[in-house]
């Protein structure tokens, strides 16, 4: 089984994640976020990626500093949990419609981190989470996890349901990205052998 734990603690937060890439989408989350956990359980359910998240921090200022470091440690699990990528289907791409919303996402578990996230938002907040924190957690995950990340919200009126498509889309590209390939299971899926530098 590909697991990983990683623990990350800094003046502003501590995180701890457990991820089992071969699971079944079962999940055990907590940070103090309702929003966020919401999402976590999301993305969980959605790639089959178990996970268990337990996160502190100083949310009496706001909830920035540990959404961000969510993205970070959910995302440096998954790395460490796929090792050196060998095996594996390395893209993944998915379209999520939820009611009026559309949103599509694309992945490259490349070892070469970039975000782009073309999601625009109506309102300030959900729930008590400001929607601008969603970029952060992205942006943060993608480089935890060493991956190239496009999110594409296509249309959509209300502003939970294409979060929620978001993060869906995510869950269901990493479904199929971090899939091993039967045919080529003992092998770096890139031309040049290796993966992590700035070229393929």
């Amino acid at each position: 089984m590909r697991t990983a734990t990683v623990e990350r603690t800094t003046k502003e937060t501590s995180v701890s994640v457990t991820v089992n890439l071969d699971g079944q989408g079962i999940y055990d989350v907590d940070t103090g976020i309702g929003f966020l956990d919401h999402m976590m359980e999301q993305l969980s359910r959605h790639s089959l990626i178990d996970i268990t998240l337990r996160a502190k921090g100083d949310t009496h200022i706001d909830f920035h500093h540990t959404t961000e470091d969510v993205g970070i440690v959910i995302g440096q699990a998954i790395a460490d949990a796929l090792g050196d990528l060998r095996g594996i289907t390395r893209y993944g791409n998915a379209i999520i419609p939820m009611d009026e919303t559309c949103t599509r996402c694309s992945v490259d578990i490349s070892g070469r981190p970039f975000t782009v996230f073309n999601v625009e938002f109506t309102r300030d907040k959900l729930g008590e989470m400001d929607t601008e924190l969603f970029l952060e957690w992205f942006r943060a995950f993608a480089h935890g996890a060493g991956m190239t990340l496009h999110v594409e919200n296509m249309y959509g009126i209300n502003n939970h349901h294409i979060v929620e498509s978001s993060y869906k889309a995510l869950a269901r590209a990493m479904r199929q990205a971090i899939e091993i390939d039967p045919r080529k299971s003992d092998a770096i899926p890139s031309t040049k052998g290796m993966l992590g530098d700035k070229s393929d």
